[in-house]
């Protein structure tokens, strides 16, 4: 089922963050993934949980429920924590594939009627509509895929694109 117009632009912005994030994963060591940059930063771990998390909210709008037991410290406004309490690497790889794959079957399904919902008042839904938010998602996503980006080359890694 092609994907309603309301939401088309975020799916693409989905499916290239996707990309720029594995890149920017990719050969990660698990001592790398715990590194901030400093101590009011954030980690590798806690950016790309934090993507998950904003995938189960995008879900969550579109009327799915996905989740995972770790969500938590990766939520808006949640401190991140010692590192011992996060999921591992590979449990948060799991959960963005498997959200990842989830919300393009939710947006496929998502019927007109769902996208042109209110959201609640303090939503910051780019139209005050479950589609708008949908979008708004995305674009947070994609700034959190660039400090993914900006992180991995602070590591001494290669650059993902350009």
């Amino acid at each position: 089922m092609p994907i309603v117009n309301e939401i088309a632009t975020a799916a693409h912005i989905y499916r290239r963050n996707e990309a720029l994030l594995a890149k920017s994963i990719e050969g990660l060591t698990n001592e790398e993934w715990q590194c901030p940059p400093n101590d009011t930063s954030n980690s590798m771990l806690w950016v790309v949980g934090h993507v998950v998390w904003a995938r189960s909210m995008a879900l969550k709008f579109l009327g799915s429920t996905w989740t995972r037991p770790w969500l938590a410290h990766f939520a808006r406004g949640a401190n991140p924590g010692e590192p011992a309490g996060y999921p591992s690497p590979e449990e948060v790889v799991l959960g963005l594939k498997d959200a990842a794959a989830c919300l393009t079957a939710a947006m496929e399904e998502a019927p007109a009627e769902v996208l042109s919902a209110a959201t609640p008042e303090k939503s910051p839904s780019f139209d005050g509509k479950v589609g708008g938010m949908v979008s708004f998602l995305a674009f947070h996503e994609a700034y959190h895929v660039g400090q993914a980006a900006y992180l991995r080359r602070w590591l001494g890694h290669e650059g993902v694109s350009g």
